[in-house]
């Protein structure tokens, strides 16, 4: 009789979900979330679009370039990361003007914006590490992210900027140890603060692989 009962249950055991079973259900949304949806070209939208990741990368483009994320540095070292980190990050670019006359503002045009995707970020996805990137006009955005628009030093794992106008000055109190400049030679906008468009100004995407692998070591974080 005993036997009969037991035998009776089983099959409800079995058909019965289990913590585990939830549990990888949970894991797979997760992972399945974490995965950036950027593939490739001038827009990058994870942050707006609610997705988490161990790191979110928030990149301000440069003067007139199209799209979000501009066409010289951001998808290259957007490109970049997602294949080191194996898609296990969030890209997002800044949506602000980039417009020749907003070079006089020093970053104030998309500072705010990119300071509050910033905040966005660590607010739906508490423990992402946050690096904050710019090209060129949006290297002041990344400044002013910082020093006035509200985005705390301390919660910056790592800045990376390619030819930055303020070149001479720290971003906010950010240690300088989180902090990659790069500067062409022979590139007036960052040796100079003169806005002329050179070559040299032009050719930061061949420095996207070693700024994403700065960015990771820097940031602690592993595909």
């Amino acid at each position: 009789m005993k036997t009969t009962f037991f035998l009776s249950l089983l099959p409800l055991a079995l058909a019965a979900p289990t913590s585990l079973d939830s549990s990888l259900a949970l894991d797979a949304a997760i992972l399945e979330k974490r995965a950036t949806g950027y593939s490739g070209g001038s827009t990058a939208s994870d942050v707006t679009n609610g997705a988490c990741a161990p790191l979110t990368v928030i990149f301000a483009r440069g003067t007139s370039e199209t799209g979000t994320v501009g066409t010289v540095v951001g998808p290259p070292l957007f490109s970049a990361l997602k294949s080191k980190l194996n898609g296990n990050v969030a890209l997002q670019g800044v949506s602000y003007p980039a417009s020749a006359a907003g070079n006089a503002n020093l970053g104030q045009d998309g500072g705010p914006t990119m300071a509050k995707l910033a905040n966005q970020a660590l607010s739906q996805c508490p423990g992402t590490k946050v690096v904050l990137s710019g090209y060129s006009q949006g290297a002041t955005v990344v400044h002013n992210a910082v020093q006035k628009s509200g985005f705390a030093a301390g919660n910056v794992a790592a800045a990376v900027l390619f030819g930055d106008p303020l070149l001479r000055q720290s971003v906010g109190s950010v240690p300088t140890a989180k902090v990659k400049e790069y500067c062409a030679s022979g590139d007036g906008v960052c040796q100079t603060g003169t806005f002329s468009i050179s070559a040299a100004h032009l050719s930061y995407g061949s420095d996207a692989s070693a700024a994403a692998d700065f960015i990771i070591q820097t940031a602690g974080v592993k595909a």
